[in-house]
């Protein structure tokens, strides 16, 4: 409920004072959430950028170079208020992405995924390179993943459910691939005209 700004004047009530102060704090802090998003997201290479369709190459090197730029991109992911974030989306063509998996911040280098079992599941799905389109995408329910860390560990992990579907999502972005090309007919032509006055104008 927005807090009424008519009672300006009745500054001998302390109370409307305070819950007058925390309200232009909320409304600052989502100010400040909006343009942190905006900058984020202008980061981050959008649709019709050629460097989406590519594929990346295979992190050699684990250096202090590969541990700055994955805290960058988490942090840009949690500024777009994304759970995930693949080295391509900023201009990187290299196999690694970072994402949040059960509440815990990971970077996952030259990542496999493998399906565990035959069961798939259907659910909407949204990218930071494709603005508010979301479109129905079908993903392995399990997977196992393996990856490297940041200095070149290896990491083997099984995870279901929304885990598995983001892990699956970032490493189609290591492939060029976007989720637009997974969805149905019917969903990539609604997703590709709401996405194609954007690129008209840019």
């Amino acid at each position: 409920m927005a807090h009424d700004h008519d009672h300006d004047d009745d500054h001998d009530h302390a109370h409307d004072d305070e819950l007058e102060e925390l309200t232009d704090e909320e409304a600052q802090a989502e100010a400040e959430r909006l343009v942190r998003k905006e900058i984020a997201l202008s980061q981050i290479r959008q649709y019709g950028d050629p460097v989406l369709r590519m594929r990346a190459d295979e992190v050699q090197e684990f250096d202090d170079e590969l541990h700055k730029v994955s805290e960058r991109m988490i942090a840009l992911m949690h500024d777009a208020e994304g759970v995930g974030l693949a080295a391509t989306q900023v201009g990187i063509l290299r196999r690694f992405f970072v994402c949040t998996l059960d509440g815990e911040d990971r970077l996952l280098v030259n990542p496999v995924v493998t399906p565990l079992g035959d069961d798939t599941e259907s659910d909407a799905e949204g990218c930071l390179s494709l603005g508010t389109v979301r479109v129905p995408v079908e993903r392995s329910a399990r997977v196992k993943l393996e990856a490297q860390d940041a200095d070149g560990s290896p990491v083997a992990l099984e995870l279901e459910g929304h885990s598995a579907r983001v892990v699956q999502h970032e490493v189609d972005h290591l492939d060029g691939k976007l989720m637009l090309d997974r969805t149905d007919a019917e969903a990539r032509r609604e997703a590709l005209a709401k996405l194609r006055p954007r690129l008209v104008l840019s």
